[in-house]
């Protein structure tokens, strides 16, 4: 690695002073478990100046219910959401899906908010050394589009980009529809990324995630995520499905598209309707039915359409 800054920042405001004064190549960090890796290996196309850490700043951490909401800070551990017995009971599909993310060691240093805003893995993006200068680099190409594409879009393909959001925690907060609050605003969490611009997230370079808000949820909910190993690697396809006391739906699949997708065909198919398992594979049909692989010249993505179909089956009948 090659020198850089680091700074340790008391207060929100001070964090975000500093990087509006440093834009160029300075970086928000959490857990660490990211942004380190991509530096380690020199993916990005200007190394890293300096890192801007939010360890030392109060407040943004801990999982409570608060008035109308379950409030979690951005700087939360995985593991942490994981072993809570308030979401195992009440907001089960994001204790399975914080369980279902990494390792246990990745999890006790990886932070909610880092596992939502990271960088994604296209192995064309993530290439050692920068060797692929992709759309979201600022380059012109998506390579994914004309190469290996096993793991990449099947629902929203442009141009520009064919990489997939990788977030284990995502699909899960669409499904309980949350709120990212932010030093400037609070988002809607179907808006923290953006299809018109290759990359994480819509957030301003100043602006940083200091907790998430939930509604408090009565019903059911289930996450589900088909991998090639059971938890660490990232997900070929992965999903959640949270239904409330009143029978309506939330459903979402992510490392489908370059956003979590929310699943509206599915949820419409299920609306108002005892959950049986036709219905659930009904279901899961109607949901990928704008699903479409890339006609690449590498390995076809197209068995992913077969897995999102499962997935949103498999979620639906878990809130049974």
């Amino acid at each position: 690695m090659k020198n850089f800054k680091q700074y340790y920042p008391t207060t929100v405001d001070e964090a975000a002073k500093y990087l509006k004064e440093n834009p160029k190549d300075t970086y928000i960090v959490g857990g660490g478990t990211d942004v380190i890796g991509a530096m380690k290996d020199f993916i990005l196309p200007t190394y890293p100046v300096a890192l801007v850490s939010l360890d030392k700043i109060p407040g943004l951490t801990g999982i409570k219910e608060e008035g109308d909401y379950l409030i979690i800070g951005a700087m939360t551990k995985v593991e942490d959401l994981a072993m809570s017995d308030l979401l195992k009971s009440k907001y089960t599909c994001l204790a399975e899906a914080a369980s279902r993310t990494a390792s246990p060691h990745l999890r006790e240093s990886g932070t909610v908010g880092g596992n939502l805003c990271q960088m994604t893995r296209c192995w064309y993006f993530r290439h050692n050394n920068n060797q692929f200068d992709c759309v979201r680099k600022g380059g012109s190409t998506c390579y994914a589009l004309t190469g290996e594409t096993r793991f990449h879009s099947i629902f929203g393909l442009t141009k520009m980009c064919a990489a997939v959001n990788p977030s284990d925690l995502a699909p899960a907060m669409v499904a309980l529809n949350a709120v990212a609050v932010t030093n400037k605003k609070e988002i809607p969490i179907e808006k923290l990324w953006s299809f018109a611009v290759p990359g994480s997230t819509t957030l301003d370079h100043d602006e940083i995630i200091t907790s998430f808000k939930i509604p408090k949820f009565t019903g059911k909910s289930c996450f589900y995520k088909a991998s090639v190993r059971r938890t660490i690697d990232f997900p070929i396809v992965n999903g959640a499905c949270a239904i409330d006391a009143s029978g309506n739906a939330r459903i979402c699949l992510n490392a489908v598209a370059m956003t979590p997708h929310r699943c509206t065909e599915a949820e419409e198919t299920i609306k108002g309707k005892s959950i049986t398992e036709s219905l659930a594979a009904e279901a899961g049909a109607a949901a990928v039915q704008k699903a479409k692989a890339i006609p690449g010249t590498g390995t076809s993505n197209e068995y992913k359409i077969e897995i999102a179909k499962g997935v949103i089956k498999k979620v639906i009948l878990g809130c049974k």
